[in-house]
């Protein structure tokens, strides 16, 4: 069976759908899974093992070329990587029209998506073959496997501690980690300030308040992390840690990947870098404002969020720009008090995972 997965982007919906790849190639180890991907979204899924092809897209290309004769050279060398081989099945995990429009370029004979209900663009159903209702309220991860799991008739695992997220990284990205924790000594805080929408942003001055009673009350320094155009906040949250225990650092996708790995625990807003750092496995708390945890934070039960649910518009408002302001207002008291909840629950699974283990 030849299998397509489109995920356009961003990075933190590549990283949801990831169990969804996992799941597809353990039902069917011998099929042939393609995933087209948004160039600016494809390096998380690059040297995947569980990829037997990465098409890289550029849907943007298409409205910055000028003239007619542009836009149809980028159609078409779009359309030669999607049509190198034909497809029996195409899942739409994002919902779009652009992607459903890929996926019918793409000449699967079977275009499967999620119901109208569970659409971001409802006419895009139009584009497809099949549709299937997924649970609405649900963390995005299991409506991604929900859908997988009907289009294929495959089983799929129910429970986030047994969800997977196929990441590949080389040595230099383990390399890369290596030297930014060599930075702080060892164990160490992950902090990143940034967002991709200025409502989600947690004031940068109190993740340097929050690195401060990390280093007070745990000895804990910190690494403060940002992507391209963040590295203002990422400044302004080290110039508000008086103990100067932290280090700004930059790192390639896959290098934060390796270095969550290795953190004591994460903090950070609904981002990609957060999905990353669930991926990878590290202790998380999570700060949550116009956005719901439930549907895009951390699936596993040891993990918190913190948010405001005193404000009447806190609700999945999904906004860009507020004239209020509030759902982000939230005392470095309260997330320091969950990240110290949290520190004490993975001290508490690692004591029993060291426990010998009856036969």
């Amino acid at each position: 069976m030849r299998i397509l997965i489109v995920k356009l982007s961003s990075i933190g919906d590549v990283v949801h759908a990831l169990p969804t790849l996992a799941a597809i190639r353990c039902a069917l180890p011998h099929a042939e899974i393609s995933w087209v991907v948004e160039r600016r979204a494809a390096e998380i899924l690059q040297d995947n093992s569980s990829l037997d092809r990465l098409i890289e897209v550029d849907t943007k290309a298409l409205r910055r070329a000028s003239r007619l004769g542009e836009t149809l050279l980028v159609v078409r060398q779009q359309l030669r990587r999607l049509r190198a081989q034909p497809f029996d099945v195409a899942l739409d995990l994002q919902g779009l029209i652009k992607s459903a429009f890929l996926a019918r370029l793409a000449g699967a004979e079977r275009r499967c998506g999620f119901a109208r209900d569970a659409l971001r663009e409802p006419a895009s159903r139009f584009l497809l073959t099949e549709t299937y209702r997924v649970p609405l309220r649900a963390h995005v991860i299991a409506r991604n496997l929900a859908l997988a799991a009907q289009a294929l008739a495959i089983d799929v695992p129910k429970d986030p501690e047994e969800y997977r997220f196929p990441i590949t990284v080389a040595p230099e990205h383990e390399c890369e980690a290596a030297r930014l924790i060599a930075t702080v000594g060892g164990s160490f805080a992950l902090l990143n300030p940034g967002g991709g929408w200025p409502t989600k942003l947690w004031d940068a001055e109190r993740f340097g308040e929050l690195a401060d009673a990390l280093w007070r009350r745990f000895g804990l320094p910190s690494i403060i992390t940002h992507g391209p155009g963040e590295i203002e906040l990422a400044q302004r949250a080290a110039r508000a840690c008086r103990a100067n225990a932290v280090h700004v650092a930059s790192p390639s996708l896959k290098g934060f990947y390796a270095l969550a790995r290795r953190a004591r625990v994460y903090v950070g807003g609904d981002t990609g870098p957060t999905h990353l750092a669930v991926a990878a496995g590290a202790p998380i708390v999570g700060i949550f404002g116009p956005t719901e945890w439930w549907r895009n934070g951390s699936p596993r039960a040891a993990d918190i969020c913190v948010e405001r649910t005193d404000i009447g518009c806190r609700e999945n408002c999904h906004r860009r720009s507020c004239s209020r302001w509030v759902c982000m207002e939230i005392e470095t008291e309260r997330v320091f008090n969950a990240v110290a909840e949290r520190l004490r629950r993975a001290a508490k699974a690692e004591a029993f995972a060291s426990q010998p283990q009856a036969p």
